[in-house]
């Protein structure tokens, strides 16, 4: 049975502070992504680059959602504070699944050059335009972020439909292609949405664990949508960032929103 493990002192502060969250990928990790019904399956949260994590604990006073999401409606996913894995769930009936993650804001202080260098990373390249246009490229920001994730779960054999639902992230990548249907690989659809709307031009990436080099790039069109070819079976995150001017009640300059989607494509 999987046992809960209380973080130590100097892992929980990375995990907990905004500077080391800020800049890097944020995604769901669960114990099985094709779970026997009735398996319990362990959700870790993870941060950090090219699939390489560190564990990020439960923290409440972040946690704005939480949650299984199935045919059959909602339901959280329990755990408890401080802790990683950052909950547990099963999954009674066949079909598919999605566990749906939102934060609340954090916050983190920029200088110049590393929030220069972090918006060309993550193909925000027009937010640097305009603030070169106002004169701005040289000074450091305040910026708040906010996380939302989700993680594809199949259970049993059926492959029906419900992989595709729009559960209304402020940024929210959807799957119009089932990954588990995609034996062996092939090409997966998505679609990026910005408060429930498609969003044009965002950079959507997808890696495969383990495989830091094999970084998939792609802008998404006037509706938001965008085909990556995953090209062998496995562990895959998609992922997109997106940001705009912070409103005044953040005390913020920017406002940054992460949206990421894993899952994993059956072998032959």
């Amino acid at each position: 049975m999987p046992t809960l493990k209380p973080l130590g002192l100097s892992l929980l502060v990375l995990a907990l502070s905004a500077p080391a969250a800020w800049g890097h990928d944020f995604w769901i990790e669960p114990s099985a992504f094709t779970p026997a019904p009735g398996q319990r399956v362990a959700v870790r949260l993870r941060v950090g680059q090219a699939l390489r994590g560190d564990p990020v604990p439960r923290d409440p006073a972040l946690l704005r959602r939480f949650a299984v999401v199935g045919r059959s409606g909602e339901s959280p996913v329990p755990g408890v504070p401080n802790t990683d894995p950052a909950g547990f769930t099963a999954f009674q009936d066949p079909g598919p699944y999605t566990i749906v993650y939102e934060s609340g804001r954090s916050s983190v202080e920029l200088d110049a050059q590393k929030f220069e260098k972090y918006l060309g990373e993550e193909g925000l390249e027009t937010v640097s335009t305009l603030r070169a246009g106002r004169g701005q490229s040289g000074s450091g920001v305040k910026e708040v972020f906010s996380r939302f994730a989700k993680a594809l779960i199949l259970t049993g054999n059926d492959r029906g439909p419900g992989y595709d639902q729009v559960l209304g992230q402020r940024l929210e990548l959807v799957a119009e292609t089932n990954p588990y249907a995609l034996t062996g690989g092939g090409e997966l659809r998505v679609r990026l949405l910005h408060e429930g709307k498609p969003l044009a031009g965002a950079l959507i990436a997808a890696l495969q664990k383990g495989r830091p080099e094999a970084r998939i790039s792609v802008r998404s069109d006037k509706q938001g949508r965008a085909r990556l070819r995953l090209d062998r079976p496995g562990f895959w995150l998609v992922k997109a960032v997106h940001m705009v001017p912070a409103s005044r009640e953040t005390g913020a300059d920017w406002e940054s929103f992460w949206a990421s989607l894993t899952f994993e494509v059956p072998g032959r």
